[in-house]
């Protein structure tokens, strides 16, 4: 039987989800209908898959140690390889850099099977039976998408229409409301899932012809590419000169050889508030809840706390997120208005676009208490075994509390021990390191002072994380 080699994306920010997702923690890593993330899900999805070669998972830099974390959490860190893009390129240089890193190691009559890390797809053995199918046309040559039978007259996806057999008739950009009744109606419309499957050989050749310029600056890109610790990392020069192109624009609406594959297996993309209203489960008002949450005379809305009590009063079709840091309020139905406001933040150069008041890092996390123009406030938690790199900043000093756990400290040429309720200072200009050489999490405050506070002020001159700066 042919291997499946599955590939996982695992980029993107999923904006409309704002406030709850950020560009620095993205939809696939939050846990949204179940108490994993989607992510996670996905990696378990495929485990079931049979004569499947290691998962191969393609994220952007910034989120590599978050997914490992997540991966790590599954037990599956020494079965999942990772490609790191250094730059994104949308989902046609993303994949070509899989198939060329995967040719390194298997022949070309492998099955790459691509997917999205932040869907969700309930009916497990649909899947499979997709799978199943998808592999019997990719071995006839075939590049093969999935196409999900619609239950509704949805305008947020593309549609794929389907002739007599698997060929594809056209692929269509979102219709409007009378269009997508149409589809529906005629019953050879599916939407476009973003799932595909093709044999490497298929898809590389293929490629080749569309995209050539994709194919070799990825090609490039993974030949001059290192292995970085747990990590592949894609070469940055190579991959800056690639096209930045979508596999369905850049191949599966030229080639000649798409077939789709209909499949029933209650999928949804969960690409805004309403998509996660319309898959969650409801009270008995159509309420869909989450957090800390008390509701009078409120029907048909999602309500989610995370961090404080929300309460709401009379309201109807509503969507309510409060996070630490910002609250979203807006009619449901506007949900997929929220990248606008997320787009606004960001010109405006407001933080919340991108990271919220807890930001993690390999070592563990630190959440921002107060920030004022000469001071700011953190909450560090350093994971047992971490250290952060050996580091100086030009601009601030920083005074640390220990309050749980115990600090080892390197100050200059010093190194020494703070316990819990003990505290040391570290002036600007000083080499610094902290540790956590114990068994629990260590947990400190840290006072920031200067005239500069931002991330960008750190001279790293040791990193086991392999970060620059």
């Amino acid at each position: 039987m042919t291997q499946i080699q599955p590939v996982i994306l695992a980029g993107g920010t999923g904006t409309r989800l704002w406030p709850l997702s950020r560009e620095l923690y993205p939809k696939q890593l939050l846990n949204l209908t179940d108490d994993i993330s989607l992510l996670q899900a996905t990696m378990k999805r495929i485990v079931a898959l049979p004569n499947m070669l290691p998962p191969l998972v393609v994220v952007g830099e910034e989120h590599r140690f978050l997914t490992q974390s997540q991966i790590v959490e599954l037990g599956l860190q020494d079965r999942v390889n990772i490609i790191l893009e250094p730059v994104g390129r949308d989902t046609a240089p993303a994949i070509c850099a899989a198939a060329v890193f995967v040719l390194k190691e298997h022949d070309d009559d492998t099955m790459m099977l691509v997917l999205p890390a932040d869907h969700l797809i309930r009916n497990q053995e649909a899947f499979l039976q997709g799978v199943e199918q998808a592999q019997k046309l990719a071995a006839e040559g075939r590049l093969v998408t999935f196409g999900i039978t619609p239950h509704s007259p949805e305008t947020g996806y593309g549609y794929i229409q389907k002739g007599e057999t698997n060929e594809v008739l056209s692929f269509v950009e979102k219709p409007d409301k009378e269009t997508a009744e149409r589809y529906l109606a005629e019953g050879n419309y599916f939407w476009n899932s973003g799932i595909f499957a093709f044999t490497l050989k298929t898809f590389v050749s293929e490629l080749r012809e569309y995209a050539p310029q994709i194919c070799s600056s990825m090609e490039k890109s993974v030949d001059t590419g290192q292995d970085d610790e747990h990590f592949f990392r894609l070469d940055q020069l190579s991959m800056e000169a690639c096209a930045c192109e979508s596999i369905d624009y850049a191949l599966m609406e030229k080639s000649d050889k798409i077939a789709v594959v209909p499949v029933d297996m209650d999928w949804s993309d969960i690409g805004s508030w309403q998509a996660l209203w319309d898959v969650s489960e409801k009270d008995r008002n159509s309420n869909v809840v989450h957090g800390d949450v008390v509701l009078e005379d409120v029907q048909n809305s999602l309500v989610r706390a995370e961090n404080r009590l929300v309460a709401g009063i009379g309201l109807k079709d509503t969507l309510v997120v409060e996070t630490v840091d910002a609250v979203l309020v807006a009619p449901l139905s506007r949900a997929q208005d929220v990248k606008k406001i997320v787009n606004r933040i960001k010109a405006d150069k407001k933080e919340e676009y991108r990271l919220h008041k807890t930001v993690y890092r390999p070592w563990g996390s630190y959440t921002v208490l107060e920030e004022q123009p000469r001071y700011k406030i953190k909450r560090i938690s350093v994971n047992p075994g971490a250290k952060l790199s050996l580091q100086m900043h030009h601009h601030r000093s920083e005074h640390w509390v220990v309050v749980k756990g115990t600090a080892k400290v390197t100050c200059d040429e010093k190194t020494f021990l703070v316990h819990e309720n003990e505290s040391t200072y570290i002036s600007s200009g000083q080499k610094h390191r902290l540790e956590n050489d114990g068994v629990i999490l260590l947990e400190m405050i840290e006072v920031q002072n200067g005239s500069y506070l931002g991330e960008d002020d750190i001279v790293r001159f040791d990193d086991v994380y392999g970060r620059e700066g």
